[in-house]
């Protein structure tokens, strides 16, 4: 009887190793796939190869540095709907949105780096506040990203639209923002050009 209790415990005991495992396994596979889907969001449609359209159409979304100075470019498009104006705005809005996803991650970006250095001095950065302050600067700074070109794909009826937003601008913008506080709004107007070359790779 003692045996068999001894022989069902340790069956029971590599029964539960092996589910351990499994568990391990799983955790580990559902892991990447998170990452791997983290990754993928930060991406931008690119090389998309559209026979006869510009060179924007095929770069897509993307931060520029380039003889026209420090560029968010966003593109966007929309199928033909029957109402051509409807489909330039639907176009150009969707272009605008991209636009502020490149900002979006540029300006968290910087706002890590804030922190950063106010911990390096000895301050305390307020993290919900620093958000706040970045998302009201993302959509005041939206009112200054403006269309620079339209082209419709002939094949497919498809509008694609390319907005248009100057750091440079940006940072004039800021200037006019009450709610940047003043330690951000100077750390910005800083460190702005030397953020955006690291993310570009300093093309």
């Amino acid at each position: 009887m003692g045996r068999t209790s001894s022989t069902y415990a340790y069956l029971k005991l590599e029964k539960v190793k092996i589910m351990n495992v499994r568990i391990a396994t799983l955790c580990s596979f559902l892991l990447m796939l998170a990452i791997a889907g983290c990754s993928s969001q930060t991406k931008v449609d690119s090389d998309l190869n559209i026979k006869g359209a510009p060179d924007w159409v095929n770069e897509g979304t993307q931060m520029l540095n380039d003889k026209d100075g420090r560029l968010f470019h966003g593109v966007g498009s929309a199928p033909a709907m029957g109402d051509a104006s409807l489909q330039r705005a639907t176009a150009d809005d969707r272009a605008r949105a991209e636009v502020a996803k490149i900002l979006s991650s540029y300006l968290k970006v910087a706002s890590k780096d804030y922190s950063s250095s106010a911990s390096m001095g000895g301050e305390q950065a307020n993290e919900l506040s620093i958000s706040r302050e970045i998302e009201n600067l993302t959509q005041v700074n939206l009112t200054g990203a403006k269309i620079i070109g339209r082209w419709s794909d002939k094949n497919t009826g498809t509008i694609w639209s390319v907005a248009e937003l100057d750091l440079k601008r940006m940072k004039e913008t800021m200037e006019k923002v009450e709610a940047v506080s003043p330690s951000l709004r100077n750390f910005l107007n800083k460190e702005s050009n030397s953020i955006f070359d690291r993310m570009t790779g300093g093309q």
